[in-house]
């Protein structure tokens, strides 16, 4: 009889989880699955609403990445009116949009994947989180982290008007330029971004790197899987996070295809399972086959370590370097080390820093020219930007009067759902054998396997595989149950 053991729910990530082990009678894996058991389906009561409201109110499907959509959603609703922001929206909303990268990236790996490698992986769960992080590294690296946050939040507040849930990119262009004092501003933090970027990778360097065995777990079987791999690249095939066209190459590196957001739908499919609500994006091109890897599968991955390895470089010189010394120091490209994408989240980290550098020193940001008015008859647009967990596509169809009559969304999460439950599982074979004590910490090794794709699970769910689980518990007037009603 076989035995199930669950990870319930699973941790440091956004959203909510379980993990499911199932055991044979010899005490090796028979299977395991990553199960999302939230449905947020936020597509379905968008329709009906101007398409205009679509980068304002986006925004609430996630606290964590509302920038993201705000952005996906501006971008889709300039190609549902056909418009053509200035020069000087495009560069401010790159600008936003690169301190966002800054600060979600580094929330990531400091507060929720750095943990497993300063504390330790088989450390008491109880010190595996910031705190035991600061508390190995010291107060003065958790401040410096702090501020570096609280910096990035305030260029949001700047440029968008507020913290979080940005009112300032509209359709068309952005609803307010910046001024000469506030680019100052600006420029003194994205400076001192850029120092905390070689700052945290000199920390990875450090106490990763220099580890032999955690480059041995990071280089290991267990957590390695050959797939295809997504990113949007500029002109030059170099990372771009808010504009370009997605790049897909093959577990060789070669260029399978490249394609604009409006092709997006020869590119990918969802396929289902009964079992969870997150649907599974594979390539129509290659076909779906399977949890399976390699050439012949559909399965792709959108992470931080894919754009490096769709990628031919990094758009800005500090971030090229790291870029250079990453494939270096593992073997060449393409990289399938999935925890080598913790690394490769901090190139990224650099890069956007220093792109916001660059952007900041741009004059044309302080333009008063930061809007074109729509006038063409609204229809049908996609927008896609790179958020910070994988390629995100909004698609929206309105009627004559811009009326939403049908939105789709694919999430950064959702594109790497069949490659988490692969890699869970891999994991997990190799870590649980007949004989072999399952504590606490052979646990966090596996979910170890998912958190290196900093999995954002309660934006991505938009399957309704079969009858919502529900209880519904009825009590009288003095607080006692009197009847239960369960569908689950």
């Amino acid at each position: 009889m076989s035995k199930r053991i669950s990870i319930d729910p699973i941790t440091r990530l956004e959203g909510h989880g379980r993990i499911d082990l199932f055991l044979n009678d010899d005490g090796d894996l028979a299977n395991a699955y990553l199960v999302v058991p939230e449905l947020r389906g936020f597509e379905k009561f968008c329709e009906g609403r101007p398409v205009e409201e679509m980068p304002r109110i986006t925004q609430r499907i996630c606290g964590v990445c509302p920038l993201a959509h705000h952005m996906a959603a501006v971008k889709a609703g300039d190609a549902v009116y056909h418009v053509d922001p200035p020069p000087a929206a495009k560069k401010l909303r790159e600008l936003l949009y690169a301190s966002f990268f800054v600060a979600d990236h580094a929330t990531h790996f400091y507060a929720l994947a750095a943990p497993d490698f300063v504390v330790g992986p088989d450390a008491p769960k109880a010190q595996r989180n910031l705190l035991g992080l600061i508390q190995t590294v010291g107060h003065d690296t958790g401040s410096r982290v702090v501020q570096l946050l609280q910096d990035n939040h305030e260029v949001a507040a700047i440029i968008a008007g507020r913290y979080i849930h940005s009112a300032s990119c509209l359709i068309g262009g952005m609803s307010k330029s910046i001024t000469d004092e506030e680019r100052e501003r600006i420029l003194e933090i994205a400076r001192r971004s850029v120092e905390t970027a070689q700052f945290s990778l000199q920390l990875f360097d450090q106490v990763v790197l220099q580890n032999q065995a955690y480059v041995d777990m990071i280089l290991s079987d267990a957590y390695a899987h050959r797939t295809y791999y997504m990113g949007m690249v500029d002109d030059d095939n170099r990372i771009n996070f808010y504009d370009g066209k997605v790049r897909v190459v093959d577990p060789n590196g070669s260029e399978l295809l490249k394609y604009s957001p409006e092709e997006y739908l020869d590119v990918v499919a969802e396929h289902i399972e009964p079992w969870t609500y997150l649907k599974f994006p594979y390539l129509k091109k290659v076909g779906w086959k399977g949890f399976v890897d390699g050439a012949d599968s559909g399965v792709y991955r959108a992470t931080p370590l894919s754009r490096l390895n769709a990628a031919d470089g990094m758009a800005t010189p500090r971030a090229q370097a790291e870029y250079e010394r990453f494939y270096d120091t593992l073997g060449g490209k393409p990289v399938h080390a999935t925890l080598a994408t913790h690394w490769a989240r901090l190139v990224e980290l650099l890069y956007a820093a220093e792109r916001a550098l660059e952007l900041a020193q741009d004059p044309e940001i302080t333009s008063d020219d930061f809007r074109t008015i729509p006038t063409e008859t609204p229809d049908e647009g996609v927008g896609i930007v790179e958020a910070p967990r994988g390629t995100l596509t909004h698609h929206y169809v309105t009627d004559d009067n811009g009326l939403l009559q049908q939105v789709n969304l694919i999430v950064g999460t959702t594109n790497n759902y069949a490659a988490m439950s692969m890699s869970v599982k891999r994991a997990a074979e190799d870590l649980i054998r007949a004989g072999r004590l399952v504590d606490d910490g052979v646990l966090n090794r596996i979910e170890m396997a998912f958190r290196a794709y900093d999995p954002c699970l309660g934006c991505a769910t938009h399957t309704l595989p079969g009858d919502m689980p529900m209880i519904v518990r009825l009590y009288n007037h003095e607080r006692e149950l009197v009847q239960e009603i369960r569908r689950d």
